[in-house]
C-alpha cells in the first residue's frame, strides 16, 4: 500500500477557497440573524420566532449575495501587488498586441493588464450588486408600506452606493494583496484577534457610507423621499444604518477570513515515518516551487514553507534531507531561492545603467536622475515583490548558516553554493543601495577610510539635500530600505556562522576564492563585493 502524499498546490488553493466559503456563510448567516433579532425586530414589531416565506426568501438572497461578493474577492486577490497601467498605456499595449505579433513581452504585458482591469471591474460590480441585494434583504422587508419602486429607490440604491464605495476603498488601499503574517498563529486565534479590527473598520465605513448615500438621496425624485411622520423617518434611518453596519461587518469579516485562511502555512511534505519521507521528502516542496506559476499563491505558500523549515527547528528531518549526499537537492533549493534575488539585482542594475550619463552631467544632476529612476515602474516592480525576496534571502542565509553544523557531506561548499549565495546577496545589496542613491567607490589601499576599503560618497549641502529628503520620504524608498535591511541581516547571519573561517581565509588571501564566484557578479565588480564582504566581516556595514 502506497503512503499518502500531499495534494498538488492547485488542490490546496481550491480546498482553502471552499473552506473560506463555508466559514463566510456561517458568519454571514449569524450576523443576519443577530441583527434581525436584536436590532431590527424591536423597531418593526416583527416576530422572527415564526419566520414567514418572505423572510426565508430574504435570508436566501442575502446569503447568495454574500457568496457572490466572496467569490469576486477570491478572484481579485493576489499574493503580490501589481501596478495598474493608465487607460492610455493599456490602449498602447493593445495596439502593439494587435500589430506587433512577434512582440512576446507586449503580448504578456497586455494580457496581464487586461486581466487586472477585468478583475477590478468585476469586483466593483460584484460589491455593488451585493450591497444592493443585501441592504434590501436586511432593511427592505423590515419596513412596511413600500412598493417596488420605493424599495429600489430608497433602500436599494443606497445599498448599491454602499457596495461601490467599499469596493473603491478596497482597491485604493490595495487590501486585495495577501499579507502573510510574520508569526503563524492557528486560524481560530488569528480570526479572534482580527475580529475587533473588523468591527472597528465596519463602524467607520458604515458611517462614511451612510453620509455619502444621504447626499446621494438628495438628487432622487420626490416620490423616493416622501415620509408620513418624523417618527417614521427616524425609524427608517436607524434601520438603514443598522442594516448597512451588518453588511459592512459581513464584508470585513469575509476579508479577514480570506486573509487568514489563504496565508496559513501548508506543509509540502509527506507524513513523517512514511516511505516517501524516508526516500525523497523534499520532492513535493521542490515541485511546488519549480512548477507553480511565478507569483501565484501556491508558489508563495511553498516559499513560506521552505523558509520556516530553514529557520526553525520544528522539522529538522526535512532540513536534513536538503543535505543529502549527492548535493542535487541542496543545489535545487538554492537555485530556486536565488532566482528572484538575481532578477532583482539584474533589473535594478539595468535601470541604473540605462539612466547613467556622462560623468560631468552625472555629478551635476545625480540625484535628479536617481529620482527619475525610482519613478519608473519597470524598475520599481521587483521591489514590490518584497515578501518573496525576503523569504528567499532568509532561506539561503539560514540554510548556509545551518550547513556549518548540519552538512555532513560538505555539499554546500563543494557545490559552490556558498559562494553563489554570498555573491548574490552582496550584489543585491549594492544594487538596492545604488538605487537609493548611495554611491560606492572601489578605493586603492592609500585611499582607504576604515575597514573594508569602501568610501561612501558624502552629500553636499544646498539644493541636493532637499531632493534627497523628498526621495527618502517616498514609498519606493521605504520598500528599498526594507529590502536592504533584510539583505544585511541575511549576510550577517552567514558571517556569524562562518566568522572564524572567513577571518582565516582573509589572512591567507583566500577570502575572494572561497566566498565569491569566479565570474562577473550580477551588479558591481568582484573587487567591490570583496570590499563589502570585508566590511561585513568587521561588523561595520550599516
Amino acid at each position: 500500500m502506497s503512503s499518502p502524499s500531499p495534494p498538488p498546490p492547485e488542490v490546496v488553493v481550491k480546498n482553502r477557497f471552499l473552506g473560506f466559503l463555508i466559514w463566510q456563510s456561517i458568519t454571514s448567516s449569524a450576523i443576519f440573524i443577530l441583527f434581525k433579532t436584536l436590532l431590527l425586530s424591536p423597531l418593526t414589531n416583527t416576530n422572527l420566532a415564526s419566520p414567514s416565506l418572505l423572510s426565508l426568501f430574504a435570508f436566501l438572497i442575502f446569503h447568495l449575495s454574500q457568496l457572490f461578493f466572496s467569490a469576486s474577492l477570491a478572484l481579485l486577490s493576489s499574493p503580490q501587488p501589481y501596478s495598474l497601467a493608465s487607460p492610455l498605456q493599456l490602449a498602447v499595449s493593445l495596439l502593439r498586441f494587435l500589430f506587433v505579433s512577434d512582440d512576446h513581452f507586449s503580448s504578456r504585458d497586455f494580457h496581464r493588464q487586461a486581466n487586472l482591469y477585468l478583475s477590478f471591474f468585476l469586483f466593483l460590480a460584484a460589491a455593488s450588486i451585493s450591497g444592493f441585494l443585501s441592504v434590501i434583504c436586511v432593511c427592505g422587508w423590515a419596513n412596511d408600506g413600500y412598493d417596488g419602486v420605493q424599495l429600489i429607490g430608497r433602500i436599494g440604491l443606497r445599498g448599491f452606493a454602499f457596495g461601490l464605495l467599499y469596493a473603491c476603498f478596497y482597491i485604493y488601499k490595495q487590501r486585495w494583496v495577501l499579507e502573510f503574517p510574520i508569526i503563524q498563529r492557528p486560524p481560530f486565534f488569528s480570526i479572534k484577534v482580527r475580529l475587533p479590527l473588523a468591527i472597528e473598520q465596519a463602524l467607520k465605513l458604515s458611517s462614511a457610507a451612510y453620509v455619502f448615500s444621504a447626499v446621494l438621496l438628495l438628487f432622487l425624485p420626490n416620490q423616493f423621499k416622501s415620509y408620513v411622520t418624523i417618527k417614521k423617518f427616524i425609524t427608517e434611518q436607524i434601520i438603514l444604518y443598522s442594516g448597512s453596519l451588518s453588511v459592512f461587518l459581513c464584508w470585513e469579516i469575509s476579508h479577514h477570513l480570506h486573509q487568514v485562511l489563504h496565508t496559513k502555512r501548508f506543509i509540502f511534505a509527506p507524513p513523517k515515518g512514511s516511505a516517501a519521507a524516508e526516500t525523497n521528502p523534499s520532492e513535493p516542496l521542490l515541485a511546488a516551487l519549480e512548477e507553480s506559476s511565478p507569483g501565484s499563491l501556491p508558489q508563495f505558500l511553498a516559499y513560506l514553507d521552505l523558509c520556516m523549515v530553514c529557520e526553525n527547528n520544528v522539522d529538522t528531518w526535512r532540513r536534513a534531507a536538503f543535505f543529502e549526499e549527492t548535493g542535487e537537492t541542496y543545489k535545487r533549493v538554492v537555485a530556486v531561492c536565488l532566482r528572484p534575488l538575481e532578477q532583482l539585482a539584474s533589473t535594478l542594475g539595468e535601470g541604473l545603467q540605462t539612466h547613467s550619463v556622462d560623468k560631468a552631467y552625472q555629478q551635476s544632476n545625480q540625484f535628479q536622475s536617481q529620482t527619475d529612476l525610482q519613478q519608473d515602474p519597470k524598475y520599481c516592480k521587483p521591489l514590490n515583490n518584497f515578501q518573496q525576496c525576503a523569504w528567499c534571502a532568509r532561506t539561503v542565509a539560514f540554510l548556509t548558516a545551518r550547513s556549518h553544523k548540519e552538512d555532513r557531506y560538505g555539499v554546500a561548499q563543494l557545490s559552490g553554493s556558498n559562494a553563489a549565495v554570498t555573491s548574490t546577496l552582496l550584489s543585491c545589496l549594492l544594487a538596492v543601495e545604488a538605487f537609493m542613491g548611495k554611491k560606492t567607490n572601489v578605493q586603492t589601499p592609500h585611499q582607504l577610510m576604515g575597514p573594508g576599503g569602501i568610501k561612501w560618497a558624502t552629500l553636499s549641502t544646498g539644493r541636493r539635500d532637499t531632493v534627497v529628503a523628498k526621495k527618502r520620504s517616498g514609498p519606493v524608498h521605504s520598500k528599498a530600505y526594507a529590502v536592504a535591511d533584510v539583505l544585511k541581516t541575511s549576510i550577517y547571519c552567514i558571517i556569524s556562522a562562518f566568522h572564524d573561517e572567513m577571518l582565516t581565509s582573509d589572512k591567507a588571501g583566500l577570502l575572494e576564492k572561497d566566498w565569491l564566484i569566479g565570474s562577473k557578479p550580477l551588479f558591481g565588480t568582484r573587487e567591490l563585493l570583496l570590499q563589502k564582504l570585508r566590511l561585513f566581516l568587521d561588523f561595520r556595514a550599516s
